[in-house]
């Protein structure tokens, strides 16, 4: 019988007397949680009076053939006593791995924003994934799957008698995904994520840029771009939103 199948790389599973051979008793494995807490605030005054605040949770199980994850992210700023932006993003993927470089996903993610195109922006797909390559240094996977998306209109007024998107979306979806990481140096690290989803209503396209200089074995200083883009917009409003936030990173 072949041996299970991992999403750690240098993991594999031996027999009992394989153990004894190679490894001592008391073997300390490497703990299958992973968390990550981060901060960040900006505060600017004189001509311009505006507060920013982000933060961040996650946490990731991996055993096996399996690995669990699940993300909070939230951004509120005010701007000369206004609150100007606030949104809170959350997702949670579980994935299955199939063979040693597929594995099967299911996803949810939800947005709640303020001051966008939506209030509530909703998907869950499921599909398949590919790890091009998983080590220590580089890690590059890509996943393709359909779905489903929800998403409630902002119904502020632009003008006195101006309503934005006044119909609920619910349809069908396809959503595609690309992940990496690049360990450039031992205390330095790349990291882009982009995910499309695209349906009769509207194409969306979220890209996450991070830069991570690590400062301590627990503390690292990240620089991070976030932007969001919509095909359709109602008219006067940007198709993109965009985020830059330098926070505080704090792994567990």
């Amino acid at each position: 019988m072949s041996a299970p199948l991992v999403f750690a790389d240098g993991v594999t599973a031996t027999t009992a007397t394989d153990n004894m051979d190679i490894a001592p008793a008391d073997t300390e494995l490497p703990s299958p949680w992973a968390t990550e807490v981060e901060f960040g605030y900006q505060s600017h005054t004189g001509n311009s009076d505006t507060h920013s605040l982000n933060a961040r949770l996650k946490g990731e199980y991996t055993a096996g053939r399996h690995r669990t994850n699940g993300e909070w992210k939230y951004y509120n700023l005010y701007k000369d006593g206004e609150e100007d932006k606030r949104q809170s993003t959350y997702s949670a993927q579980s994935d299955y791995k199939l063979s040693p470089k597929t594995y099967f996903y299911g996803s949810f993610k939800g947005i709640d924003s303020r001051y966008s195109a939506y209030f509530k922006d909703y998907t869950v797909s499921s599909g398949l994934g590919y790890q091009f390559s998983n080590t220590e240094v580089f890690v590059l996977e890509v996943e393709m799957g359909p779905g489903f998306r929800y998403q409630e209109p902002n119904l502020d007024e632009i003008d006195d008698d101006d309503i934005i998107f006044p119909d609920i979306v619910e349809e069908g979806i396809f959503r595609g995904n690309i992940n990496t990481s690049w360990q450039v140096l031992d205390n330095l690290q790349f990291k882009a994520d982009m995910t499309l989803v695209s349906g009769r209503s509207n194409i969306r396209l979220d890209t996450d840029l991070e830069v991570i200089n690590d400062i301590t074995d627990n503390i690292a200083l990240k620089i991070a771009h976030s932007r969001q883009y919509h095909d359709k917009v109602p008219e006067g409003l940007n198709k993109e939103d965009s985020v830059l936030s330098i926070n505080l990173l704090f792994q567990f």
